[in-house]
């Protein structure tokens, strides 16, 4: 718990300090610090601080998984684009359920999200275990093509120590 205090406490001072654009003015700090005592206090007395609430521990792996999504999603793209504009539109809509591997709320969030800005692909129920998805083409319909995409958004969120990644 420690841990989160001093990180939120550490993001916060960091957000004021941009957003005042003062530094040397001693009373503004002094209530700056004060105001970031007190949420922190707040947060401590709801007992809030956790991984969601303090998820700056992993941004270095959400970057990661930012930058991956974003070539999946440049893939997908182009993929769709081809169906949509060849002649004969090769469109195929199908719905499938994916199995869900992450188990956090924030890891079925970062999943569900990442299908539905994925092109040709929304998330359209999510239960427990898995997540019911809209495919444009039965070629983005494969559960196992899925898989990667999940362990990464576990990874991302600090479920797991290393995602299973297909070669």
């Amino acid at each position: 718990m420690f841990r989160y205090s001093l990180i939120l406490a550490i993001a916060l001072a960091l957000y004021w300090l941009s957003l005042s654009g003062y530094y040397d003015n001693g009373l503004l700090l002094t209530l700056g610090a004060i105001s970031i005592a007190l949420v922190l206090f707040l947060c401590s007395r709801m007992k809030i601080l956790d991984d969601e609430t303090v998820p700056y521990l992993h941004t270095p792996k959400a970057l990661s998984y930012f930058s991956w999504l974003f070539k999946e999603i440049v893939k997908a793209n182009l993929q769709v684009v081809k169906a949509v504009l060849s002649p004969d539109m090769e469109v195929s809509p199908t719905m499938v359920k994916i199995p869900s591997s992450p188990n956090t709320e924030m890891g079925k969030t970062m999943f569900g999200n990442s299908i539905t800005l994925t092109p040709g692909t929304v998330s359209v129920e999510m239960s427990e275990d898995e997540i019911l998805v809209h495919a444009l083409l039965e070629d983005m319909s494969d559960p196992a093509g899925f898989t990667e995409m999940a362990d990464r958004s576990a990874w991302s969120v600090g479920e797991i120590q290393s995602p299973k990644l297909e070669e």
